[in-house]
């Protein structure tokens, strides 16, 4: 059975579905990450064997092995990584990317620019990703715990309209994504470009959702993301209405997601469920949907 060194640091925030886990070690003096993908069993949902589906288990060794993303405009791929396979899954050791403590206007301007890059035709490359993971949500029964929330109303509006929003978003551009560009994700630096890590969901979708998604983590506000998106953006790809559509979009729907899921976890303790909105597990989920009133007005009109 694999298992990590005992010199090896784990990372926080690294496991999910199929990844073991993540750790930073040292190969020969150089520091490397090292990340373990588990190969699906039996039981395991049946999801992570589709290769369109975001949360395909082997994308992230196939995204090294194919080289796709290694000279892509705006965000590329750091230095090739060892590929290493077994019955039980797959280890990926890379060098170490060091934090270049990249802007948000950076990063908005490299995503920007990625999502005119193109991509080499792949079976593996992710498609609907909000769209899947709406669906995840609605199989586990909707928003239901935000319905207890001061939030109801807003939630069931738009929870009403999810397949209209969804709909609008694939009338948008589809280009390429990153998927998971969250400021982690997108550590380094090389000229104009970001080294980006995490390649898990790579794909493509509509135009600015990478945007979106970015700006629920980002220290700025979603403006001045839009217009350094739009600065990288090639020109006549999309227009700034499609760009803000496919952003808000995505960052409200997302941020409803996550306060879901957050508040879903505490629901079942003790105490009335207001009592749990400071939960260290919760606050930063619900302070990331406040961000979001003004998309979220917008979208209710």
């Amino acid at each position: 059975m694999w298992q990590p060194d005992a010199g090896w640091h784990p990372l926080r925030g690294s496991t999910g579905t199929s990844t073991v886990g993540v750790w930073r070690t040292a190969l020969g003096g150089v520091p490397v990450a090292v990340k373990r993908l588990a190969a699906p069993q039996q039981h395991d949902p049946p999801e992570l064997g589709d290769p369109g589906h975001f949360a395909y288990w082997r994308r992230a060794a196939d995204v090294e092995i194919s080289g796709v993303v290694a000279v892509t405009p705006g965000l590329r791929s750091a230095d090739p990584a060892a590929v290493e396979e077994d019955v039980e899954g797959i280890t990926l050791t890379q060098v170490w990317v060091e934090d270049a403590a990249n802007s948000g206007l950076f990063a908005a301007r490299a995503l920007g620019r990625f999502a005119g890059a193109e991509l080499a035709p792949a079976p593996w490359l992710a498609r609907d990703q909000l769209r899947d993971r709406m669906l995840r949500v609605e199989q586990r029964g909707g928003w239901r715990t935000l319905a207890r929330t001061t939030v109801a109303d807003v939630a069931d509006h738009l929870w009403g309209r999810r397949e209209t929003l969804l709909a609008s978003l694939d009338a948008l551009p589809q280009v390429p994504q990153h998927g998971d560009p969250v400021p982690a994700n997108l550590p380094g630096r090389e000229g104009d470009d970001v080294v980006a890590v995490d390649w898990a969901t790579l794909g493509h979708g509509p135009v600015g959702a990478d945007l979106g998604y970015y700006s629920l983590s980002a220290r700025e506000e979603l403006e001045p993301l839009l217009d350094a998106y739009l600065i990288g953006l090639p020109e006549g790809l999309a227009t700034r209405d499609d760009v803000t559509h496919g952003a808000r979009v995505t960052a409200v729907l997302t941020a409803l997601n996550r306060a879901e899921w957050a508040l879903a976890r505490v629901a079942g303790g003790e105490g009335a469920l207001a009592g749990k909105y400071r939960h260290p597990s919760v606050a930063p989920h619900l302070r990331a949907l406040q961000r979001q009133f003004p998309q979220i007005e917008e979208l209710m009109r």
